[in-house]
């Protein structure tokens, strides 16, 4: 399931990619905010948000959910941009919106360590920086809204320990390489279940970048190569349901069992139609609150430098449906 950003998001990666985003009229080097400030008028802000990549279906969720929680501050101006999953895209986007004068920009990054010097660059400016999603952490000065990525893997190796067959063979799939969440994801997973399961097989572990197709792709090849694969272990929704569309037909493998992360509407779905076993909810509806009330909170002096966290809680079959139900109120089950 990929969603789109909204149109916003592509003209704007167009201003962004051909020198920089639009700028409201302001003197000299202030900012929107504080130009309004000096001029005693009604305070604006401009918020930049630098999505990872549109191809990435939470990274999508989450950029729709923080332009709808924009929307409910009237002195906020929120533009959007997709950084593609390209290291070199995301940074000349972060120097872009500096140059432009945003009063927030918030980052979630690519590859946390890539962007690491450019949010410095952002601090350095005198700009609000929010990293998010993975934060990425030991930068004065600037603010964090995330979860615990070791906790939301835990929660399903935890499981998993106790439903992998024995003697199993399993596949990995993993986020991309020096990404914090990917990176602590396959930590906890190693911790919890790998070191409590010795009798397990990995037959297959490559790194599929969050991306549906990459991981179609390894998972045909893995299916070749295997006539039995008990489960999958994967780093996010999205690669998961790759691997579960390649398996869909073939009887070999209905009974092989399914984790993922993020608890996306096609993670629960699957959870309900019984091919994923479970799933951590990394709600982007609370990611987008509490980045924007952190924007807020800082734009508006009420706060300095705030770093907060986001629950991670099972989903399986028990509980599935109350999470259905929290997509359907908001459109995006119908």
């Amino acid at each position: 399931m990929k969603k789109k950003f909204p149109v916003i998001l592509s003209l704007a990666l167009t201003a962004a990619l051909l020198g920089g985003c639009a700028s409201t009229s302001q003197s000299g080097g202030q900012s929107a905010g504080t130009a309004a400030q000096n001029s005693g008028a009604e305070k604006k802000y401009k918020v930049a948000y630098i999505a990872r990549a549109q191809s990435d279906s939470f990274a999508a969720w989450l950029a729709n959910s923080v332009k709808d929680e924009a929307a409910k501050y009237p002195s906020i101006s929120l533009e959007i941009f997709d950084g593609e999953a390209n290291d070199d895209k995301e940074n000349t986007m972060i120097e872009n919106a500096i140059t432009n004068k945003f009063d927030c920009i918030i980052v979630q990054p690519n590859n946390g360590e890539a962007q690491r010097p450019y949010v410095e660059k952002i601090v350095a400016a005198g700009i609000k920086a929010i990293t998010t999603n993975a934060a990425i952490s030991g930068i004065e000065g600037a603010s964090s809204v995330d979860a615990d990525p070791y906790e939301q893997a835990a929660v399903n190796a935890r499981e998993a320990v106790k439903q992998v067959p024995k003697n199993a063979n399993v596949v990995v799939l993993k986020g991309p390489s020096g990404n914090f969440h990917a990176d602590q994801r396959r930590v906890s997973w190693q911790k919890e279940f790998f070191d409590k399961r010795s009798d397990v097989k990995i037959v297959g572990e490559q790194i599929a970048n969050w991306n549906k197709d990459e991981a179609m792709k390894y998972m045909e090849d893995w299916v070749q190569s295997n006539d039995r694969i008990d489960a999958v272990i994967s780093m996010n929704d999205n690669m998961c349901a790759g691997a579960l569309e390649v398996v869909k037909d073939n009887s070999k493998f209905s009974k092989m069992l399914a984790y993922g992360v993020d608890g996306t509407a096609e993670g629960c779905l699957l959870i309900q139609e019984g091919k994923m076993t479970s799933t951590c909810m990394q709600s982007a509806y609370d990611l987008a609150t509490k980045i924007m009330d952190t924007a807020n909170k800082l734009l508006t002096g009420a706060e300095t430098q705030i770093d907060t966290k986001i629950d991670a809680p099972l989903v399986n079959k028990d509980n599935v449906e109350q999470y259905i139900e929290m997509y359907k109120k908001a459109g995006a089950i119908k």
